[in-house]
């Protein structure tokens, strides 16, 4: 072979393998999106149902893409079968079958823990890009090096999770967006927050104040309508409640937002179909606007 062309053999290669580390993941396709958002369910909405289940479930509440997690019973027909990143072939392809029967697209898993191991790390982003997932979500800050080092490798997204502050454990502080940020902010940019709005209201904070803060790092988004605004407030629909879902979507929609937003509804546990459904009507109703 002539030296010109090992030459452009050896540029091509090098092209090939830098391609995950452009900075960006793959985005998540148009016709996942609803009032121009990729919104579905947080699979943790049915957790009380199967995997499949929840599948059927995004889709009959009209969503377009779910995000799975960690230690959700598969389906009916295998009761001692548990779902997580170490999910055999047959497992995952029957999820995938499922999935595109009822046109639902996988976008995110978690929130899971991120071991500071890299053999075990690994299981988790290739179950990732199995599944060609736009993201993780996780709050395992130990293993933020690890992390950026895979979500180059994978090109893969990692949003860190915030649940409500803790008045007798000062030690969390992922409720807090101002830390979320100092964790993500000298990082990848794929490196960023999983924003929990709801949780951020149990913590006494302003949604739009806290998506402002994390501008340019929200990777994806739990969104929620809460009753009130105290620590033991609960899910209801969207416009029904305390928070303000337009002025959140307003925010997200300035800030180019490309992640998913994942609808983690916490109330009505064995029968949600339908106020998920009206939630996903409200932002079906916002992007008509």
């Amino acid at each position: 072979m002539k030296t010109n062309n090992l030459v452009l053999l050896f540029i091509l290669a090098v092209g090939l393998s830098s391609a995950g580390s452009t900075g960006q993941a793959g985005p998540i396709p148009a016709d996942c999106r609803t009032g121009g958002f990729a919104l579905g369910c947080q699979a943790w909405t049915f957790r009380e149902f199967t995997v499949l289940d929840a599948i059927d479930k995004t889709a009959a509440a009209g969503g377009k893409v779910i995000e799975l997690y960690s230690g959700q019973k598969f389906s009916a027909d295998r009761p001692g079968v548990v779902f997580d990143h170490n999910a055999p072939d047959d497992i995952i392809a029957e999820l995938k079958a499922r999935l595109q029967k009822d046109g639902i697209r996988a976008v995110n898993y978690g929130v899971v823990p991120i071991p500071n191991n890299e053999a075990e790390a690994r299981k988790i982003f290739d179950f990732a890009k199995k599944l060609g997932l736009y993201g993780i979500t996780t709050e395992s800050v130990e293993s933020i090096d690890l992390i950026e080092k895979l979500v180059k490798e994978y090109n893969i997204c990692v949003g860190f999770h915030d649940h409500p502050r803790r008045p007798n454990d000062a030690s969390y502080k992922m409720w807090d967006p101002n830390y979320v940020l100092s964790v993500v902010k000298n990082r990848d940019a794929r490196i960023g927050a999983t924003a929990d709005v709801g949780h951020w209201v149990r913590s006494g904070l302003t949604p739009v104040d806290c998506l402002k803060i994390l501008r340019g790092r929200v990777i994806s988004v739990h969104l929620k309508d809460l009753n009130e605004k105290s620590p033991n407030a609960h899910d209801v629909p969207f416009g029904t409640g305390v928070c303000d879902v337009p002025g959140i979507l307003n925010e997200l929609k300035h800030q180019k937002f490309a992640g998913n937003i994942s609808i983690e509804y916490e109330y009505n546990w064995t029968n949600s179909v339908v106020d998920v459904a009206q939630c996903i009507g409200f932002v079906r109703g916002y992007g008509a606007k």
